[in-house]
């Protein structure tokens, strides 16, 4: 697994380096925002270990690209702040960020964390090969998601974990999910941090599902509780 650590403080950026190599991890480390993306570029990692005050470019900007390029592949991404506020953490996961430690933190943690990350792209889906709906196909053989309209086929362009969260809805179309119902169905015990995050990957799924992102047709929020699919003729 390749590891990108951008960091500007040298002394955290060698202690991460150092604990993540101790458990044979490959690791390249940056100290500056737009290097950070030549890198991410180049190296395509796994998962990217992000500072979210940084020289060049900050954290959230860079997840921001990396998010919207297609080019890049996809990766994990854990932030680093010494910011503790509720509001820099809900800016972060709506990012696209994964997961979330706050300066100080234990190198032990994070390399908890890193491989707790990593471990949630080996789940598996349940064994059942194909979902449809009325406008949708999921193949978990094949790993392709379809939306279908008027005839016509659209193949849907989905990272890892968008897969599983629209595999989960179709499943079971109508039934109301809770965040933390979601998290265990996508994570299950490898989960680290804010039920937020799921907040993060259903606005970034409905992006790519819905007709009009704003005005949800399929993905509905149920409030005070999670969300559930509906796909019918209305």
């Amino acid at each position: 697994m390749k590891i990108l650590i951008v960091e500007d403080d040298s002394a955290i950026r060698h202690l991460i380096q150092q604990t993540l190599e101790e458990d044979n991890f490959e690791c390249q480390a940056v100290d500056n925002g737009l290097v950070a993306l030549d890198f991410v570029q180049k190296m395509q990692p796994d998962l990217i270990v992000l500072d979210r005050m940084l020289p060049g470019l900050d954290g959230l900007e860079i997840c921001c690209r990396i998010r919207q390029n297609k080019s890049i592949k996809d990766p994990y991404i854990i932030m680093l702040t010494a910011k503790g506020e509720e509001m820099d953490r809900i800016i972060g996961l709506s990012t696209g960020v994964d997961d979330y430690m706050v300066k100080p933190f234990s190198p032990r943690e994070l390399t908890a964390r890193v491989r707790a990350v990593l471990r949630r792209s080996l789940r598996q889906l349940e064994p059942v090969q194909i979902y449809q709906t009325l406008h949708f196909a999921i193949d978990l053989d094949r790993r392709t998601a379809t939306r279908l309209h008027g005839g016509n086929s659209e193949l849907l362009d989905l990272t890892t974990i968008e897969f599983k969260l629209l595999s989960t809805f179709l499943s079971y179309p109508n039934r109301v999910w809770s965040r933390a119902q979601l998290i265990e169905k996508l994570w299950g015990d490898d989960f680290f941090g804010e039920d937020r995050v799921v907040d993060s990957h259903v606005a970034r799924l409905r992006k790519k599902v819905e007709f009009d992102s704003s005005k949800p047709t399929f993905i509905k929020t149920v409030s005070g509780v999670g969300y559930k699919f509906e796909d019918s003729d209305g």
